[in-house]
């Protein structure tokens, strides 16, 4: 009896023993010699950190400051649209287009006195990185730059692609047929983050080991080359670009549910979210209604401009109550008056 192994496929290896990083720092010559066995085809996988650090792309913290500070300063700096808010967590999307927690400022695996930021250009970075190994190696290969996301309505994390060069983002399979004779209308693979994916199997999040190959993958260069632009959905293309307020329609489900106890404090945090785009407008809530309800007043004289902005505030903040599984019900009243009150909100427990 012939004993058979598998079938040829796709296979991935870590490139241990390279160093810590630093900017200035040749990536290039480093992989080259910790990688000699490179070949013609292989995709090069590299964190994006590593990338990020090389290239100086850091912020320094002095000493004595505090670093969860500078943080979120550097989170504000590289966001141009926040998503979603849960307390200190912020999903925004950064001005390379990435919707990512925490503008994918990382302080993990970096010492005390800094934090990483994401590359300033990953397509560049990796189109740079794929020219030079060609360089000293003589090899024509791909280059992904991953970066670790999390995913919408999935707990954990996983690698995707922020920057490519040599290979398509997306595989098109619109238009194709199925086996069953079924045409394909919408499906497009993500196949450099299914890459960066399979690469973090043999990189892993603390062994310290930033860089690996996939081989066997063969696929032709695209022409042009547009890096990981066409994984990009924004626009017209986002069916969730109000990030939390899309996903609170509905029934809330009984294990959200909270005690009517914590009502004024949730109240106040969602006013205090939702008012976080217009900072210059300020809310009054009065808590001493004697039938439970929440007083809701126009700090001034209410005006189009002020109605318009409490309409806004109050649509966020009432989608955030939902999104925490209160209950709400909202009575405005029908004139204003010199206190300017804007209405009555009661808040209870789902149910209520």
């Amino acid at each position: 009896m012939t004993t058979q192994g598998p079938p040829a496929g796709i296979s991935v290896h870590p490139v241990p023993g390279l160093p810590e990083f630093a900017p200035g720092d040749d990536l290039a010559g480093e992989i080259a010699g910790a990688a000699p066995w490179l070949a013609d085809g292989d995709v090069v996988v590299v964190t994006s950190k590593v990338v990020a650090k090389v290239e100086g792309n850091l912020v320094r913290v002095e000493p004595g400051t505090d670093r969860e500070a500078a943080r979120q300063r550097a989170i504000d700096a590289e966001t141009v649209r926040v998503v979603a808010r849960r307390g200190p967590l912020k999903i925004v999307e950064t001005r390379h287009g990435w919707v990512v927690a925490a503008a994918g400022i990382d302080a993990s695996n970096v010492a005390a006195d800094a934090l990483v930021l994401l590359p300033e250009d990953a397509d560049a970075s990796a189109a740079e990185l794929r020219t030079a190994l060609r360089a000293r190696l003589g090899v024509t290969v791909a280059v992904v730059v991953s970066d670790t996301f999390g995913r919408p309505w999935r707990d954990g994390v996983t690698d995707v692609a922020i920057g490519s060069a040599g290979l398509p983002a997306l595989i098109d399979h619109r238009g194709a047929v199925d086996p069953h004779g079924n045409r394909l209308e919408t499906t497009q693979v993500a196949v450099v983050d299914e890459l960066a994916a399979a690469a973090d199997l043999v990189k892993g999040k603390l062994a310290g080991v930033p860089v690996a190959v996939v081989r066997g993958l063969r696929l032709d260069p695209p022409e042009p080359d547009t890096g990981t632009r066409p994984l990009v959905r924004l626009g017209a293309g986002d069916l969730f670009a109000l990030g939390s307020r899309d996903v609170v329609a509905g029934r809330v489900p009984a294990d959200r549910v909270t005690p009517r106890a914590g009502a004024p404090d949730a109240v106040a945090e969602a006013f205090r979210t939702a008012a976080l785009a217009l900072p210059e407008f300020p809310v009054v809530l009065s808590y001493g209604a004697t039938d439970g309800g929440i007083d809701v007043h126009l700090s001034d004289a209410p005006t189009l401009s002020a109605a318009l902005n409490l309409g806004a505030v109050l649509g966020a903040a009432l989608a955030h109550l939902r999104a925490e599984g209160w209950a709400t019900r909202w009575e405005p009243v029908t004139t204003l008056g010199a206190a300017s009150l804007a209405g009555r909100l009661w808040v209870g427990a789902a149910g209520d």
